[in-house]
Formats: structure tokens, sequence, C-alpha cells
């Protein structure tokens, strides 16, 4: 099980790095955790993170390709790879 205090602190890497870092918003990336759990989805840009053996894959790519996978569809457990 990840750890709650963590998820309070993550945030979408896209949302709060670099040039793709969001200025619009207070605090940008937040995550909403779905699908029993597995998945962290951004609430500002969409990438899907998955979580796989407890730890979130917080990956600007592996977001990117889970985007336009509806949350219905989001495989669970995730896959081991991508």
């Amino acid at each position: 099980m990840v750890d709650e205090k963590l998820l309070e602190i993550l945030r979408c890497p896209h949302c709060v790095s670099g040039e793709t870092r969001r200025t619009d918003k207070e605090d940008p990336g937040l995550l909403d955790r779905v699908r029993e759990g597995v998945w962290l989805i951004c609430q500002d840009c969409g990438r899907k993170y998955p979580i796989r053996e407890d730890i979130p894959i917080m990956l600007i790519e592996v977001g990117e390709k889970w985007m336009d996978t509806p949350v219905d569809d989001l495989p669970v457990p995730p896959p081991a790879e991508d």
C-alpha cells in the first residue's frame, strides 16, 4: 500500500517542472487515485500514472501513454512495463 503522506505530496511531473510547468494555478498537478487505487490521474493535464507493487511510476512518458485511455479501461493491475 502506498503511504498516504506520499500521495498527498506527489504531483504530476509534467505540470510542475521545467518549460511545461503550469503557472495558472497555485498548486498544479494534483493527482486523483482511481481504479482500485492503482492509478493516479492528474487533475490538470489528464496524464495517468500506474502504481506497480506500491510504487507510483511518475514518468511523463508513461503518463502520456495512457492519456487517451478512458478511466474504466485502465488495466487493473497495471501492466508490468510500458
